[in-house]
Order: structure tokens, then C-alpha cells, then sequence
């Protein structure tokens, strides 16, 4: 098996790409998600009850969803696949994250245990390079949302083109990073305000 990781900016895109690997046959346990909750789009109750408004219009996504029969709503709202399973995890660095898959689980369990490595730990355990693995950690961070999965080594290339559309070149986003100062991926480093993240994503923006 190979893996693979891509990060986005925006959850629709990611959310997307996780439907898309699943409709193309790779298992819900193959996939995993992790997205920056800093602005609150994700919420549990009391009674164990989710809430999913990433518009943030105060309506839950995946009742627009039912509507619209497309969009986050309907990614979203499944009531099976990877997306089905999403919950709020606390990794330090990231601060409150929506997660769902063995990424996740393996990065949770690491912290648990009293391991060190967290996110950085999970991603480069599964193959994926340290350089490359402290900007997607700086990604979700700043607001992304990471895929990562795990496809058949002789189909990788097919794999690997669904979860490019939409992408973050990570090279250039390393690169972006570095001009601000940026070196590494600092679990310690103070999480991301809402209104920073809004930044860095009009940031981006200007970029493309």
C-alpha cells in the first residue's frame, strides 16, 4: 500500500475528495481527514449530538444539504462513509480539529500514551517525509484540512488524481511559509484565531 497526502484550504474541496476516493472503491478505513475547527464550524452538544455549519448562516449544512442534493451539506451529511464519523479532537499545535480515520486515531493514540510526535509522528510513521509532513501539520494549522489515504501501490497514479484537484501545491505553500519566517511545525506555537485564519486564507487568495 502507498500513501497518500494532500491539503486544502477550504473543507468543501477536502470533503469532496474524500467521496471521490470512496465512489473510486478505496474503503472508508483507508481515508483520513483532519480540519482546523478554529472558527467553530463543527460543534458537539451535551447530548452527543453534531452540528456542521460551515457557511457559518447558523443552519446545519447537511439539512441544506437534503435540500440542495449537492455541495458541503451533501458530503457532509452522508450516512455512511468516512465523513459519517467526524469528531472534535484537541492536537496540540492544531488546537481544535474535526478528524475522522486512522490518521487521526494513530495521532490521538500517540498523544494518549504520552508519545511524542502527535501529527508529525502519525504522518511520517505512514511513509510520508518529515519536510512534508511539518507543512501539512503548518497547513491545517493555518486553517486546511488534510486527506490522507491509503491506496494500492500499482494504482497510486489514479489516486493521486483524484486528490489533486483542488489541491494545495505544498512546495509553493512551504515556500510561502518560509518567506514569513516559518522553519518547522511547532506543537508548542500558539493555535490559530478564527480572524487569523481568515487572513491566511484571503492571503492565498492574492496569490493564485
Amino acid at each position: 500500500m502507498s500513501v497518500i497526502s494532500r491539503l486544502y484550504d477550504n473543507y468543501s474541496d477536502a470533503a469532496r475528495a474524500v467521496s471521490e476516493l470512496e465512489r473510486a472503491g478505496i474503503p472508508h478505513d483507508d481515508i483520513s481527514l483532519v480540519a482546523n475547527n478554529s472558527e467553530g464550524w463543527y460543534s458537539d452538544d451535551d447530548r452527543g449530538s453534531r452540528r456542521v455549519d460551515r457557511d457559518g448562516d447558523g443552519v446545519d449544512d447537511r439539512a441544506e444539504g437534503a435540500g440542495a442534493g449537492a455541495g458541503i451539506g451533501a458530503a457532509v451529511g452522508g450516512t455512511a462513509g468516512l465523513l459519517a464519523g467526524l469528531g472534535l479532537l484537541a492536537i496540540p499545535g492544531l488546537g481544535p480539529v474535526v478528524a475522522a480515520g486512522w490518521l487521526a486515531s494513530t495521532a490521538a493514540l500517540a498523544l494518549a500514551g504520552g508519545t511524542a510526535g502527535g501529527i508529525i509522528g502519525a504522518l511520517t510513521q505512514a511513509g510520508v517525509s518529515e519536510d512534508e509532513a511539518n507543512v501539512y501539520a503548518e497547513g491545517v494549522r493555518r486553517g486546511g484540512t488534510l486527506v490522507t489515504a491509503r491506496v494500492p501501490d500499482g494504482e497510486r497514479s489514479r489516486y493521486e488524481a483524484i486528490l489533486d484537484r483542488s489541491a494545495v501545491n505544498i512546495r509553493e505553500r512551504a515556500s510561502l511559509y518560509q518567506q514569513g519566517g516559518w522553519s518547522r511545525f511547532d506543537p508548542n506555537a500558539p493555535t490559530y484565531t478564527d480572524e487569523q485564519v481568515r487572513r491566511e486564507r484571503e492571503l492565498y487568495r492574492s496569490r493564485m
